[in-house]
């Protein structure tokens, strides 16, 4: 693959600033008639975008509100590539990502990495749907006009002075977007996302559909296994959270996960010429430029964003150590880049699908605050140091507390951890050293889907399918003939 930011996640993690944050139902449950998708089909016609060279393009109007279906409507894109080997067609795979992330334009990335030609049965046999989800990309969009942290505020309080500031800015962020988006800021939450892909398994007129989530999209994809347990064949998800624990214990758990991805990235820079700080003492170097970037901001090359502090940086650096090859040469250059000046590489996310303001919203209505006052937060940025000396535990969970203070919208967050009846036994793809999710959290999700087996991975890395022929080769068979590998095997390319 190709050493380009914009080929580097297909099918990204999504989400998110969620990581840990979300909770969803984990239970099947029986549809009433005020929450059952609309019988509506998908509009198709053949896609204008050269990336989507003999696809179908689509759209599906889907209530903002199932619980109020007449109450006004929202609509979903999707895009179809259609199997290659039509007489062997198995049915269509879902692509989904879930809060912030495009799955149209992760399938765009996907292409140009070309992959029919190693995808095998994944492309051959398999109509594969990327539809993106409500208030993301090409679906109707959350679009807000507040940043969600602008200059002189901090995720990172010392004091109660700076609290207060944060809270109020989180509040005055949330007015805006409900002003600019209606009863959809309040109705992006991933009961309803699940909702809105039964809604396209009606439209696609399946009878069941197969599941390829990562990362946030697995949790999606429980949710919708326990909403409509037999509307699934399989279920493949890359990269599980766990979100059984309480939300502070998962902060804590997943800041020391992005830790240690952070140490091993050290590690590989002292054996390795590919990395811009070979030679050098990686992680002095790192916490010294953060120190610097505190005391005084770093430009970011032009006007386009502010200068960036330490925390800035901090923020920014879990979403370079995802994947191994790819990222981990990219932050080290970004590092040599900001010592000299120019901190422009922290400002762009490594998965160039996702909008902060997309994945913003959804945290504040899919989990309950898991602080409400700065004693609190203070007391929980002291866990965090002392699990993550580097980071500072400045990872996406982190974020969507701190980010979510004040918001004026309740959150609906449904109790998991209970096993879901009547689903398939899923594919939990789980590497062993991953920056977003520890490899214990695919055992957690797999729990919750009885049957299903962890297909564990040496590595760093997540979008496995993409990295791993191992990987693809299980994948594979599992789509096609739902058969599982046996407890405990690893993959090790």
């Amino acid at each position: 693959m190709p050493n380009n930011r914009k080929t580097r996640r297909w099918l990204a993690a999504g989400l998110t600033v969620l990581a840990a944050a979300v909770a969803a139902p984990a239970t099947a449950q029986t549809e009433d008639a005020d929450h059952r998708a609309p019988a509506a089909a998908v509009d198709w016609h053949a896609c204008a975008d050269t990336d989507f060279a003999h696809m179908q393009c689509g759209s599906l109007r889907v209530p903002v509100d199932y619980a109020r279906p007449g109450a006004g409507s929202l609509t979903l894109a999707l895009v179809r590539r259609p199997a290659d080997d039509q007489a062997h067609r198995r049915g269509t795979l879902l692509l989904n990502d879930g809060a912030g992330g495009s799955s149209i334009e992760q399938l765009r990335l996907a292409m140009h990495i070309h992959l029919p030609q190693f995808a095998d049965d994944m492309t051959q046999k398999f109509d594969l749907v990327a539809v993106d989800p409500r208030g993301v990309g090409h679906s109707t969009p959350i679009v807000c006009g507040e940043p969600a942290k602008p200059a002189g505020v901090t995720h990172f309080p010392q004091d109660q002075a700076a609290f207060d500031a944060l809270v109020t800015q989180s509040r005055v962020f949330a007015d805006d977007c409900l002003r600019r988006n209606g009863p959809l800021a309040a109705h992006v939450d991933l009961t309803s996302t699940a909702r809105d892909f039964e809604a396209v398994r009606i439209g696609l007129g399946e009878q069941q559909v197969n599941w390829y989530g990562i990362h946030y999209s697995t949790l999606l994809g429980r949710t919708y296994a326990g909403l409509y347990p037999d509307r699934l064949r399989t279920m493949v998800l890359d990269t599980a959270l766990d979100d059984t624990g309480s939300p502070l214990s998962r902060i804590t758990q997943e800041a020391a996960t992005a830790e240690d991805a952070f140490n091993r990235f050290a590690t590989w820079c002292t054996a390795s010429t590919d990395c811009a700080l070979h030679g050098k003492d990686v992680a002095a170097e790192y916490d010294a430029l953060v120190a610097r970037a505190d005391r005084a901001p770093i430009p970011t090359g032009g006007t386009a964003h502010r200068p960036l502090t330490g925390e800035d940086i901090r923020e920014a650096t879990q979403d370079y150590l995802t994947l191994s090859g790819h990222s981990w040469p990219d932050l080290a250059k970004a590092v040599v880049k900001a010592q000299g000046g120019e901190a422009t590489d922290f400002t762009v996310d490594p998965d160039n699908t996702l909008d902060p303001v997309q994945v913003q919203v959804p945290a504040c209505l899919d989990a309950a605050p898991a602080v409400s006052t700065f004693a609190e937060l203070a007391r929980l940025q002291k866990q965090l140091a002392a699990v993550s000396p580097h980071l500072g535990g400045a990872v996406r969970s982190y974020k969507a507390v701190t980010g979510c203070l004040g918001w004026p919208v309740q959150a609906r967050p449904v109790k998991a951890g209970a096993p879901v009846h009547g689903a398939p036994p899923a594919l939990v793809l789980q590497s062993t050293h991953q920056a977003l999710a520890p490899y214990s959290a695919g055992a957690a999700l797999a729990a919750q889907l009885p049957g299903s087996v962890v297909l564990g991975r040496e590595g760093d890395d997540y979008s496995m399918f993409l990295v791993s022929g191992c990987v693809r080769e299980v994948t594979n068979r599992y789509l096609t003939t739902r058969a599982l590998p046996a407890p405990g095997t690893t993959c090790t390319d």
